[in-house]
């Protein structure tokens, strides 16, 4: 039998099955063949916050989108080309989300009147007409699977749980993708039970033969790889990004990185990475809480190390005090926060970015700092070097605002050059530094004398013979740094604190500007945007643009201090948008500053902004402008 091949520049596919079914593990393995076929992806995995739900129920479900082109894409996508359901609860929850004319393919095992009652069918779907609308291909994977693999020996049900490889198997037969990877990965990985790892292996080659050989399967698609910049390249998560960087932070400063944390979904691989490197001087504490990891990287700061802790939203509330403490003392602190949806616990394993006016407010008194956000999973690593090379320069913690989908997504990363990567320079205090003895060499090291360029006080090493000092909570007198209770001095001291991170604006990039029109004759609406929000921004932007729509788009890295140029730019444009996972935040800080009546547009449903509505948000917007000028 013949079989045609058709080619396609993208595909967006979801992979959908019980939280049991190993739908993270397809979804990944799938996205590493893409990137070692060469060609551009996102991700997007979507997990539930039980450790195990009921079996088959909707709360149970779990999903991992992968979106690969030969082009530069910039979202998991909105709407999959081809769905893969393991069972009614996986069709149920994510049947809604394909694209009319989509694929569906169904693992038909599980559609007995129990599974169909959990999940909330009154009749079988597969057989009722009511997913007409797409091309249905009903496969028994899980049976073909149990008979692939029986001569191993396994139970039954242990020969069942290979289905999601056969599943894979199917899918990088359908698609083109390399399989020698997958292979490997599966002898690594069950390297110890051997029966477990003929399974999978022969489950994923027999899942290729059924595409190869069943008439089911007509047509296989060619996605030929991406053209990129010559390098080398790996995909990665934004929580293994950060905690490169991280590494690359301590290796570029010559700093021992230490992470004080306690585990919270979605920041814990953080920790479970950083752990494998102390070969580069990185030290790893799980704490019994998130006050003791804060209290602990922040102990290690003030003993000559890079203090670091990881969670997100509600264990930065916990370490709220001693965030304060590292601004009173100035001493460099990275705060990294992967967002969440909230309050309190709220939606563990959904993304939202609802903690911006908790970084830059959410403390007592006035304890200004840094804000710093990446925009895509590679993106996390660059971000990271920038926010401690501002901590380490400035004596100062800083808040280094990730979320989930960056966190859990991945992309395409390009390896840089190390020697390539910026120098952060520590500058401890050696020593002393006030005071004049007979022979004019100073007398004593006072801790908040300070640079008179950056505003950023000495950093003695406790141990340096002579500058012994001390330092702590309470206010410090301007200079020498004993406790001072004066209300003069503690004005100017609040000032001062203010002034060195009002001053972090000159030492940032201008404002990246994409505005097709120029400075002289700028588009009338301009799309604002900070986060992980880039990618929908961007994919939302070039659609306005196809249909003829004239925006431009900025997107903020630095949160606080905004840089320099933001005011200008702004006052440019009529309308300005600001699309955001909440209800208008860093509208509220753009319309406080610069006096801007900035539009929001606010989604917070625990998944990210689509492009398609942006794009329909623009248009409405630019329209609303060109009637209103026509009037």
């Amino acid at each position: 039998m013949t079989k045609q091949v058709k080619q396609l520049d993208r595909v967006i596919i979801r992979f959908a099955g019980d939280s049991g079914d190993g739908m993270q593990l397809t979804g990944d393995r799938f996205t590493a063949e893409s990137a070692a076929f060469g060609n551009d992806l996102s991700t997007l995995p979507n997990f539930p916050a039980e450790i195990r739900a009921p079996q088959g129920t909707m709360a149970g479900v779990s999903s991992f989108q992968v979106h690969f082109a030969d082009h530069d894409i910039l979202t998991p996508g909105d709407a999959p080309d081809v769905l893969v359901a393991m069972n009614p609860a996986a069709l149920k929850a994510n049947a809604s989300d394909l694209r009319p004319g989509g694929t569906l393919i169904v693992d038909t095992h599980d559609f007995t009147k129990r599974n169909l009652d959990k999940a909330g069918y009154a009749a079988n779907p597969l057989e009722d007409g009511s997913l007409g609308d797409f091309t249905v291909h009903t496969v028994d994977l899980t049976g073909m699977t149990v008979e692939a693999v029986k001569e191993f020996g396994l139970s039954r049900k242990d020969a069942a749980r290979a289905k999601n490889m056969f599943a894979l198997g199917l899918l990088s037969w359908m698609y083109g993708r390399p399989t020698d990877s997958t292979t490997a990965f599966l002898e690594r990985r069950f390297a110890k039970v051997p029966a477990i790892r003929d399974a999978n292996i022969t489950a994923f080659k027999a899942g290729w033969y059924f595409g190869e050989t069943t008439e089911t399967f007509v047509v296989s698609y060619e996605i030929k790889p991406a053209a990129m910049t010559a390098g080398t390249y790996r995909n990665i998560t934004g929580n293994l990004a950060t905690a490169y960087g991280l590494v690359a932070a301590g290796v570029r400063s010559g700093l021992p990185v230490f992470l004080g944390s306690y585990p919270i979904t979605p920041a814990s691989d953080i920790l479970h990475e950083l752990s494998k490197h102390k070969r580069f001087g990185v030290t790893t504490l799980q704490a019994e809480d998130e006050i003791a990891g804060v209290c602990a990287a922040l102990g290690a700061s003030f003993g000559g190390a890079l203090g670091v802790t990881t969670t997100s939203g509600p264990g930065v509330a916990l370490k709220a005090e001693t965030i304060g403490l590292a601004v009173m003392t100035e001493l460099p602190l990275l705060v990294i926060d992967v967002q969440r949806g909230g309050p309190s616990t709220g939606l563990p394993t959904k993304t939202e970015q609802a903690d911006l006016l908790q970084a830059m407010y959410g403390r007592n008194g006035e304890s200004p700092l840094p804000v710093v956000a990446p925009k895509s999973p590679a993106d996390c690593f660059d971000a990271t070097l920038e926010a401690a090379r501002l901590a380490i320069k400035y004596r100062t913690p800083v808040m280094l605002l990730s979320d989930g989908m960056l966190a859990n997504g991945s992309e395409p990363w390009q390896l840089p050059e190390v020697d390539e990567l910026p120098t952060i320079e520590p500058n401890f205090a050696t020593e002393k530094n006030h005071g004049e003895g007979d022979n004019g060499e100073a007398t004593d090291f006072w801790p908040y004398l300070r640079d008179p360029e950056t505003l950023a006080r000495p950093l003695a090493v406790p141990g340096t013979p002579g500058l012994e000092h001390r330092i702590g909570g309470l206010e410090k007198g301007d200079g020498h740094g004993n406790i001072s209770y004066d209300p003069a001095n503690h004005d100017k001291m609040v000032r001062i604190r203010q002034a060195k991170i009002d001053g972090i604006a000159t030492d940032i990039p201008p404002t990246e500007l994409d505005d097709p029109h120029g400075p002289d004759n700028p588009a009338r609406v301009l799309i604002l945007g900070w986060g992980s929000t880039y990618g929908p921004i961007g994919a939302g932007v070039r659609r306005a643009r196809r249909a003829g729509h004239a925006v431009a788009q900025a997107h903020l890295r630095h949160l606080n201090p905004f840089p320099a140029d933001l005011g200008e730019i702004l006052a440019r444009y009529e309308k300005v948008l600001i699309p955001e996972m909440n209800l208008g935040q860093l509208s509220l800080l753009i319309r406080a500053k610069y006096l801007v009546d900035a539009i929001g547009y606010n989604q917070v449903n625990g998944m990210p902004l689509k492009a398609a509505q942006l794009e329909e948000v623009i248009t409405d917007l630019v329209t609303s402008l060109d009637t209103t000028q026509e009037a």
